[in-house]
């Protein structure tokens, strides 16, 4: 199957391509502004499919909305038509094409130039009206205030909000190139408008907020909830645009003679992640908890737990060795420790299933044996 992307250097144009190939797609034909026309026309000649992606939408002369987005597209479908078996037509228009502006018109022109090509060839054509695509290498400072803010707040530069109420559609860079992708499955797909999304409703303010707090999480160690839907995204996206300077960063370590202890990350609502060390010999805890739980992870070292019930006196003990894959959990009602048993450094990593409160602790001090 040979594929034809255009806009290939783009924001969109540049994840598609990187898509393609992983899904073993060799044939795959970049036409960017540098194309010449001879070019163009060889690799549109053999094309099973064309993903036009190509347009701008901040020109300094907008007469180009016309001439990139119109004409071009008129062109390309004119070319298009000349082909022995005319291929599929996917084009990336926007949802401003419902919109009285020069961008607006110019993408609605395009498409009716997309739908008559499907209309006199009986070829399949798809048009996507995109909302505000946002995701890792889109440009800063050009169109996309997601990719502006990241930039700036991931390097601590200023942003500029004049609305904080301002509504955004956003729609993610990874879901629109599945969308994409989807249509060189097998089997009939609809023709004419298809969407992309899911399409995240939000304000200029609380796009903002959400990015300050990801920037800010490394002095709070603090993480919001960042594994679904939009804050997954864009904290995807966040990370993304941060400088290789920036790709490492410290937490404080807490030593003293027994050892260390290193804490990761908070959130929320589901604990917190930290590790520790011991000397040879050394032992850590010695406390209870009445709801608090924890759960050991032994990286380096050998460790023996102690329990003992704080009402019945029962006890217990576990022996772990490192790279064995054993937790231990610690329960409320049994006051614990771990003493380093081996002759090499214990490193052992722990979660807990909240965050260490000061003023509520619900730790209280008891030696496993009295």
């Amino acid at each position: 199957m040979r594929i034809v992307v255009t806009g290939a250097d783009g924001f969109i144009g540049k994840n598609l391509r990187v898509r393609l190939s992983e899904l073993g797609h060799a044939d795959v034909v970049p036409v960017t502004r540098s194309t010449d026309a001879a070019a163009l026309h060889a690799a549109l000649a053999d094309a099973d499919i064309v993903y036009h992606l190509a347009g701008v939408n901040r020109p300094q002369d907008p007469a180009e909305f016309t001439t990139a987005n119109a004409n071009y597209t008129e062109t390309l479908c004119a070319q298009l038509r000349g082909a022995s078996c005319p291929p599929r037509l996917v084009f990336a228009s926007s949802i401003q094409a419902e919109l009285d502006n020069p961008y607006g018109r110019s993408k609605r022109s395009a498409e009716g130039a997309v739908l008559a090509y499907a209309e006199t060839t009986g070829a399949q054509a798809q048009i996507f009206r995109l909302a505000n695509v946002f995701g890792k290498w889109a440009k800063p400072n050009y169109n996309s205030a997601v990719a502006t803010f990241c930039h700036n707040i991931a390097r601590g530069q200023p942003i500029r909000i004049d609305n904080p109420e301002a509504p955004l559609n956003l729609v993610y860079i990874d879901d629109v190139i599945e969308a994409l992708v989807g249509l060189l499955g097998p089997g009939l797909h609809s023709a004419g408008y298809v969407q992309a999304g899911p399409i995240y409703q939000t304000t200029v303010g609380e796009l903002a907020d959400s990015l300050r707090q990801f920037a800010a999480s490394r002095e709070s160690l603090l993480t919001t909830r960042v594994g679904t839907g939009l804050l997954r995204a864009l904290y995807s996206t966040y990370i993304s645009y941060l400088p290789p300077s920036e790709f490492e960063y410290s937490v404080p370590r807490h030593g003293d003679p027994r050892g260390v202890f290193v804490e990761m990350l908070k959130t929320p609502d589901a604990g917190q992640f930290s590790y520790f060390t011991a000397h040879p010999g050394v032992t850590r805890g010695g406390h209870y908890h009445h709801s608090k739980t924890e759960k050991f992870l032994v990286i380096r070292g050998t460790a023996r737990y102690g329990f003992r019930h704080i009402v019945t006196g029962e006890t217990y003990e576990i022996v772990v060795q490192g790279g064995q894959g054993r937790i231990v959990e610690t329960v409320p009602g049994w006051t614990h420790d771990i003493t380093n048993i081996g002759e090499d450094e214990l490193i052992v990593m722990l979660w807990a299933n909240e965050i260490f409160d000061r003023a509520r602790p619900d730790t209280v001090a008891m030696k496993v044996k009295p």
